[in-house]
């Protein structure tokens, strides 16, 4: 009987082993729409990123998305079963797009946020309209 084995995690950031001030990881970068990441949780990235404008509807089709509003406030469009709404979210709060959602974030202030979401998760999702100049399409890049 053969073992089976598992596949390494895409460019996984290791653990660090002291704390990551968030405020410091978001002054070593001033790129909007580029996420870096700050630590992983088991196959997760935790990514944090300056936002400010639209950045492009697009679907995750198997994984659901996580925000955090650090600073400033963000809006998420979301096209439903129901139609389409958006919601908003003030500095402090959460929200999750549920995977197969199609959605668009938007700033309409200069915003720093937190994403989790599995190792390898392109930030223009799965399907997705053209990408413009200011959106990074990356899995997230390393803090330094």
């Amino acid at each position: 009987m053969s073992e089976s084995v598992s596949p390494a995690p895409v460019s996984p950031a290791p653990v660090s082993p002291a704390p990551v001030s968030l405020a410091a990881a978001l002054s070593s970068f001033t790129d909007q729409w580029s996420p870096r990441i700050v630590t992983t949780v088991n196959d997760y990235d935790v990514r944090v990123a300056k936002v400010e404008g639209e950045h492009l509807w697009h679907t995750h089709d198997h994984t659901d998305e996580f925000f955090l509003v650090l600073d400033g406030e963000l809006h998420i469009a979301l096209r439903e079963p129901a139609g389409e709404r958006t919601v908003v979210l003030p500095k402090g709060s959460v929200f999750t797009v549920p995977r197969g959602t199609e959605h668009k974030p938007y700033a309409p202030v200069p915003a720093e946020i937190l994403v989790l979401e599995p190792t390898g998760t392109l930030t223009v999702g799965d399907r997705h309209e053209d990408v413009p100049d200011h959106v990074d399409a990356t899995v997230g890049h390393p803090l330094g």
